[in-house]
């Protein structure tokens, strides 16, 4: 299939789902400050009037978890004036935190291919499936609709703190469909931006009156500036652009929909241009390979395609509780590898270490919670965990590893 429309979608930090993850996120951060060997697997679910923790943590780490929870929504937005029926001052919090089953550590703490060195002594906290993913469509080496709906998600969000829109709360969604010609993108077709936002702006009540304000004001402040150094542009006379198509958007966060943490996995990677394995990010340490497998994933396909050695690369590992070699590592070029897909694999087994520990170790991830004054992970969740562009974050600096892949590839060229 050459000629096609792709679609992705991105959601705000005020979006119910992202709440939780950025709870779950900020507990993490917490105890990774205080204690870098802490283990955790934090859950948060929000409702109206109701924030919950639960999950399994081991840590020497003391947390005040309803203090913590509660200024990361406030932080989000949701206070005083502009809760919108969620107000981090006045909502419940409910912590039901459990230790971390022995059988999981036992596993963990000894790999099963178990031999002198720390890297062989760490296992994989659970058994599955991640993918990476990287393409030469934009700089960042992301797909474009999935690239774009964040900036816009971005900007969206940035104008509301910033007062410029200040009738826009926090909830917010937005949705970009590009055209591919020969598989290759040439414009955006669609842009969809849900936004909740006060019942009246500037006395207008009317709903479609006050739809067509959203929609021009939207257009000015979020979509040019988040596409103003693009290739690919918007065209106000050709792109379909839509606000708020139900009417209106007054009722929203956890006061309109219950949320849990890690039900935007799409969002957090690739806007499903790419395969996913299924396992969420948020809430757990680097040890759950959920994680950091798929963030080294992402390392070795960024690498590939950095190193010119693919315009697409897919990267699946596999990995079994209790093991620190990857069960199995495959990966896909989409016939348009410059070497064979069974070279490339061997290039990721010789120059990238995947084994759970060596992962923690090439990107730090224990530590830079404190490195970062205590908020690392949580900034990954929202607005995706790959291709950033705002954060600096090291499965995403591939330069070392793309020269490296170079030089070793000339023996297959």
């Amino acid at each position: 299939m050459s000629d096609f429309i792709f679609t992705s979608e991105s959601v705000t930090e005020g979006h119910p789902d992202k709440i939780c993850d950025q709870i779950s996120d900020a507990v993490l951060d917490a105890l990774l400050t205080e204690d870098p060997e802490s283990r955790v697997a934090c859950e948060t679910v929000v409702n109206t009037g109701l924030c919950l923790l639960t999950g399994e943590i081991t840590s020497k780490a003391k947390v005040d978890y309803i203090k913590l929870v509660r200024n990361v929504i406030k932080e989000i937005g949701y206070e005083g004036s502009k809760a919108g029926g969620f107000d981090a001052n006045s909502c419940a919090v409910l912590v039901a935190l459990d230790e971390q089953s022995p059988d999981i550590s036992q596993g963990v703490n000894e790999a099963d291919d178990i031999n002198n060195d720390l890297e062989n002594n760490t296992g994989a906290g659970d058994q599955g499936i991640m993918f990476g993913y990287a393409c030469d469509e934009t700089p960042e080496l992301m797909p474009l609709p999935i690239s774009l709906a964040h900036r816009l998600a971005i900007q969206l969000a940035k104008v509301r703190h910033e007062k410029v829109l200040n009738y826009l709360l926090p909830d917010g969604k937005t949705q970009v469909s590009i055209d591919y010609d020969k598989g290759l993108p040439v414009s955006i077709n669609t842009i969809l931006i849900s936004t909740q936002h006060s019942p009246e702006i500037d006395g207008i009540k009317n709903e479609e009156k006050i739809r067509q304000k959203i929609k021009e004001d939207l257009w000015m402040k979020v979509v040019i500036p988040a596409t103003e150094d693009l290739e690919i542009k918007p065209d106000i006379h050709k792109t379909r652009f839509l606000v708020n198509p139900t009417g209106k958007f007054v009722v929203g966060g956890p006061q309109g929909d219950a949320g849990l943490t890690g039900r935007k996995i799409i969002v957090d990677t690739y806007g499903g241009y790419a395969r996913h394995g299924g396992g969420a990010f948020s809430g757990k340490d680097p040890t759950k390979v959920d994680r950091s497998a798929a963030y080294a994933a992402r390392y070795v396909a960024k690498s590939i395609v950095k190193a010119k050695l693919a315009k697409k690369a897919e990267v699946q590992l596999s990995y079994a509780i209790g093991v620190a070699k990857p069960i199995s590592i495959l990966v896909e070029t989409f016939n348009t590898g410059v070497i064979s897909q069974n070279n490339l694999t061997e290039l990721i087994k010789k120059h990238f270490d995947l084994r759970p520990e060596a992962i923690i170790k090439e990107f730090n991830l224990r530590n830079l919670p404190k490195k970062m004054g205590g908020k690392f992970f949580r900034k990954t969740a929202s607005y995706g965990h790959f291709g950033r562009r705002d954060l600096d974050l090291p499965w995403e600096n591939v330069e070392e590893k793309a020269a490296q892949l170079v030089e070793a590839s000339k023996v297959f060229l």
